[in-house]
């Protein structure tokens, strides 16, 4: 009895913690709806002459119609209500553009964005941890120098330029990476499964498919990898070296253990949390902004969809997305402090 009270006791702070994390991100999730709500439907233009053309807009009787079918004669707080009952039953309405539901479209371009976005973030993290603590162990060094001179430059070059440069050099150049989209125009798609197509060839069993989407993905990861990288191998090298100036490393190190055993065990796991935070930060950023990336390779993700919702006046898709984009924030945030309530016991009782 006395050992379960102490293991109730034991989690008992973290479950408060998470709790409080989960609130807290319910009522931001509310906030967001309603600041998207309000910031696309202050968007100037008509969005019944953008959806039925100018021409068919002149009709009053067509105009009036579509204004009575989609509700946009009711006052806005009513629209809101009637979009949050929607939304609570997964009905995102119907766009205005690909005149399928918003719900649909995002299904598709969702996966595709986090597919890259993924694997951008697994790639960045790999190689920045590495250059990060070499450069904190060299610090001053050439090493250093030039592991600061490489991140400089991947956060100097835009976006854009690169996913340019990248495509004309491997693609029309080398002829080393295959074209535009997602695969190639001979391969079919997979079944839909999770929407992610390199998982879903592989569930089916389907190893020509797999690799040719495996290929599709090798140069937005690297356009965006290499962007990623500067930022955070610069962030991690700082942290690195503020843990090593602390006392438990320098006892570490007295003690005569190991390199391998001080990085790993003492550094690393020290400077976690901070690196924790900026790649919870880097995640975000490009799940919401690979918009240039994604028109440079025609790649069908959200920030396509966003961009023609946008220059459309697609209203329920701006929301959806601008719901999406929210989301994927909160649950970037809840997750990391999640990670940090585990792995930082002081977290708990704040």
């Amino acid at each position: 009895m006395t050992a379960t009270r102490a293991r109730g006791r034991t989690r008992s702070p973290l479950g408060r913690y998470l709790a409080r994390r989960l609130g807290t991100s319910i009522l931001l999730l509310i906030g967001v709806t309603v600041v998207t709500f309000l910031l696309t439907n202050l968007v100037p233009g008509d969005p019944v002459s953008a959806a039925l053309g100018e021409g068919a807009a002149q009709n009053p009787a067509t105009r009036q119609a579509f204004i009575e079918e989609h509700g946009l004669d009711q006052p806005l707080f009513v629209q809101y209500f009637v979009y949050m009952a929607g939304l609570l039953q997964g009905d995102l309405g119907r766009s205005l553009v690909t005149g399928r539901a918003v719900t649909a479209d995002l299904a598709t371009a969702v996966p595709a964005t986090i597919e890259i976005a993924v694997g951008a973030i697994v790639v960045s993290l790999a190689v920045s941890v590495v250059l990060g603590t070499l450069a904190a162990y060299r610090r001053g060094l050439v090493t250093d120098q030039v592991v600061r001179a490489i991140t400089l430059v991947g956060l100097s070059v835009p976006t854009f330029w690169l996913a340019l440069v990248s495509f004309y050099v491997f693609f029309l150049q080398l002829r080393i990476a295959p074209g535009s989209g997602r695969i190639s125009p001979s391969i079919t798609p997979p079944p839909t499964i999770t929407g992610f197509y390199t998982i879903d060839y592989m569930l089916n069993g389907d190893s020509v498919g797999f690799f040719d989407a495996l290929a599709h993905l090798a140069l937005p990861v690297l356009v965006l990898s290499l962007v990623t990288i500067g930022l955070l191998t610069r962030f991690i090298r700082t942290s690195v070296l503020e843990v090593l100036a602390s006392d438990y490393v320098r006892a570490a190190r007295a003690k005569g253990l190991g390199g391998a055993r001080v990085v790993i065990g003492y550094v690393l796991r020290g400077a976690s949390l901070p690196i924790l935070t900026v790649t919870g930060v880097a995640f975000g950023s490009l799940l919401s902004g690979t918009v240039l990336v994604e028109s440079v390779f025609a790649w069908p993700g959200l920030g396509t969809y966003a961009y023609n919702s946008a220059a459309n006046l697609d209203l329920p898709g701006i929301m959806g997305v601008g719901l999406v984009v929210g989301v994927i924030y909160l649950v970037i945030n809840f997750a990391v402090d999640m990670l940090y309530g585990v792995l930082d016991p002081r977290v708990r009782l704040a």
